[in-house]
């Protein structure tokens, strides 16, 4: 065999041997948003119960037994007003008793000093001892002892006497009651709760990514939900220190500045908090998912004209249940990816996909 034909026998070999050439894997798909115009500055509206600013529970200050009950939830009373009564006729007895052992010790008081006054008569003509008459002014001063702890003791029972009405302690309106006649009860029980209805106010529970838009002392304005038209005006009283254990929001209080009788306990209320901002250009809207950080640094990816991710330092706003607000690092028109952005690398190739065209 010449070697022209042993060329042709070896050629078929050589190209058998060779490796085939690796592809490159096919761009990644990678959820983008479009950014879009600039979202505003919108006054953050919650929803709250209408509350009373002071409400008290009440009780006898003394054991007893019911006898009478003056008033229903919903009456409005006066302060003073009595409430409820308890069978008064053991404290009269006791009354009774008291005021016998103050004249008892005011008859022993009474014979002391005129003891004392004739011993002191006495012991000018020397007829007795100067020890003698000490006995007596001693045995004085015990019975005048005695007689102040017994008109003390008295003056309790006098009191008690009148222990046995329950009168309210302020003006307002009854909103529970937890007695009946007959019912025995003991000192310090909670028998009615009256709220003052000439402070109102309501109650919020602000998230915590919003609290820092609330001040103390804050203008407000506020809707009631069964009457949109009338705008009533607020402040906001009280800031809780600390978020709720099980809810993670602040306890936040906003006094009612204009109340009227519309506005009744336990409705439902809107309040706006920073009505005076305008309109104003905020930032871009974009998802939280996003977002991601880079050695302290907000960042998000951008994909760029070749289809590739740019990571690129962003200034976050506000965040939100709809989002997060991005004030500077992006323009109109550019694609972010918002998925998976915790895999991708610079200059990775992806297959843009549009939020919506994802969607099923």
């Amino acid at each position: 065999m010449n070697i022209k034909h042993l060329g042709f026998v070896l050629l078929p070999l050589l190209s058998a041997c060779e490796k085939p050439t690796e592809q490159p894997p096919p761009p990644r798909p990678a959820l983008i948003l479009v950014v879009g115009a600039k979202a505003a500055v919108t006054a953050m509206t919650l929803v709250g119960e209408v509350r009373p600013r002071f409400e008290s529970s009440q009780g006898f200050r003394i054991n007893g037994k019911i006898i009478e009950r003056k008033v229903d939830v919903g009456d409005r009373v006066n302060k003073g007003q009595v409430l409820a009564r308890l069978d008064a006729a053991d404290t009269n007895l006791s009354a009774a008793a008291a005021q016998a052992d103050v004249r008892s010790a005011e008859a022993s008081r009474n014979l002391a000093a005129a003891e004392v006054a004739r011993y002191r008569q006495l012991i000018s003509k020397h007829f007795v001892s100067a020890s003698a008459l000490d006995i007596k002014e001693a045995e004085l001063k015990s019975a005048t002892a005695r007689l102040a702890q017994i008109t003390a003791q008295a003056n309790v029972s006098g009191n008690q006497m009148q222990y046995t009405n329950l009168t309210a302690d302020r003006a307002g309106v009854i909103t529970m009651i937890q007695a009946e006649p007959g019912q025995v009860v003991e000192a310090g029980d909670k028998i009615v709760q009256i709220a003052d209805t000439q402070t109102i106010e309501v109650l919020l529970a602000v998230p915590e990514s919003r609290i820092s838009e609330v001040q103390l002392n804050a203008k407000v304005v506020l809707k009631l939900w069964a009457d949109q038209q009338t705008i009533y005006s607020g402040m906001v009283r009280e800031i809780s220190p600390s978020a709720d254990p099980a809810t993670r929001a602040f306890n936040v209080r906003v006094a009612i500045q204009d109340a009227d009788d519309a506005v009744k306990l336990g409705m439902t209320a809107r309040v706006k908090f920073n009505p005076q901002i305008a309109q104003e250009s905020a930032g871009f809207l974009i998802p939280s998912s996003a977002l991601t950080e880079n050695n302290g640094k907000k960042t998000v990816w951008v994909i760029d004209a070749n289809n590739k991710a740019q990571s690129r330092t962003v200034e976050t706003g506000q965040f939100g249940e709809d989002g997060v607000l991005i004030s500077s690092g992006l323009q109109t028109g550019e694609k972010i990816a918002i998925a998976g952005v915790h895999t991708l690398i610079k200059d990775q190739v992806v297959k843009p996909v549009l939020e919506h065209e994802a969607m099923p």
